[in-house]
């Protein structure tokens, strides 16, 4: 059995984290290293290392986070005006967590390139 990843560690409340949405399918946090005013992550509940390793039985999921989770978080920390929404996947995409994960960022404007 693999170790679990930081991100399951706070699904099993092993680890703190400041929570600020869960239901059955997601959790979301705020960042402890926040690169934006607003830095919040989004994780399901399920354990998916990344987005390649999505399968079509993820739709609902995924589609959940876009119809469900985003929309909250976007009305609960005012950030109609915009946002950027990213994630991660492989090393080389710059993934530390391998534990499927979209981070929210918002509250300035978001330049380009990001990096």
């Amino acid at each position: 059995m693999s170790e679990k990843t930081i991100f399951k560690k706070i699904i099993d409340r092993e680890v703190p984290a400041d929570i600020v949405f869960e239901d059955e399918i997601c959790l979301a946090f705020k960042d402890v290293n926040p690169q934006a005013p607003v830095h919040i992550l989004i994780i399901p509940k399920k354990e998916i290392a990344s987005t390649d390793k999505l399968s079509a039985e993820d739709a609902e999921l995924l589609c959940h986070i876009y119809t469900v989770v985003l929309p909250y978080l976007v009305s609960e920390f005012a950030l109609s005006g915009g946002y950027r929404l990213v994630t991660n996947c492989g090393n080389n995409g710059g993934q530390t967590v391998y534990h499927l994960h979209f981070h929210l960022l918002g509250g300035r404007f978001m330049g380009w390139p990001p990096g």
